[in-house]
């Protein structure tokens, strides 16, 4: 199915049948990416004693419960209520269409041998945009895989935040368990300033984390799709799709 998107900045089209799926989905096997020292995600049968939940067990349908935490445990869409002490909850956006800039990014070292990424590798970034989807480089299989605890992975330096909200840019997606640094002091700076948290609280942002960009998924304008969960939740598990845009018009 094809499509042709007009928006009050520009027109393009779509290809519906062809998307592509940069989630790392929540899975029984040990060897799922997890963060924050959590568990592995379980997915269990229910059994009792007059009831199996697993056909091969000879239960008479599948039937299994599932526990995992939203933040540690594969992708994952998040609201101000990550940080807010007011209940905000992730289930009351509801728009799930954007235009949106694949960046890949190599992190800089610093003096203490972190790795950070500051607001150079943002030059590119196109007017008009809605989402800002940001590949860590080197992009390497081990992601969907990696236990990211203790490891200091890389953040983003403040500034980033400062100019995603200069650029208008309201959904930010990452390939990294937070756009902030693991051990902080609880200040997680990105944060709080993407969010606008607590001066204007900005209930329409979302961060995405835990996503994984395959290489041949080229640097680009895109359509995405921010699929997630219904959860009355500060998170949810969420399944981001990105189109590939063609026969892009600004309007400007």
């Amino acid at each position: 199915m094809k499509a042709t998107i007009n928006t009050k900045n520009a027109s393009f089209d779509v290809d519906l049948n062809q998307p592509i799926d940069i989630s790392i989905p929540i899975s029984n096997s040990p060897n799922s990416p997890k963060a924050w020292c959590v568990d592995a995600a379980k997915i269990e049968a229910v059994v009792t004693q007059n009831f199996t939940g697993d056909v091969n067990l000879g239960g008479s349908v599948n039937f299994r419960n599932i526990f995992f935490n939203p933040h540690g445990n594969g992708t994952h869409t998040e609201c101000v209520g990550h940080i807010s002490k007011e209940f905000y909850s992730v289930n009351d956006i509801n728009q799930f269409f954007f235009v949106a800039q694949l960046v890949s990014v190599t992190p800089s070292k610093t003096q203490n041998n972190d790795l950070e990424i500051g607001v150079e590798h943002f030059s590119l970034v196109e007017k008009n945009i809605e989402a800002i989807v940001v590949r860590t480089l080197p992009n390497l299989n081990a992601k969907l895989r990696m236990d990211y605890s203790n490891t200091n992975p890389p953040y983003f330096k403040n500034e980033v935040a400062e100019f995603l909200i200069k650029n208008n840019i309201k959904h930010w997606l990452v390939d990294l368990p937070s756009v902030d640094k693991e051990i902080d002091g609880g200040i997680l700076a990105c944060h709080h300033t993407f969010w606008n948290y607590p001066q204007q609280p900005a209930h329409h942002k979302t961060i995405t984390e835990f996503i994984f960009v395959p290489d041949e998924v080229l640097d680009g304008l895109y359509l995405l799709n921010l699929q997630f969960a219904p959860f009355v939740n500060d998170a949810s598990p969420s399944k981001p799709l990105l189109f590939k845009i063609n026969n892009y018009v600004s309007k400007f």
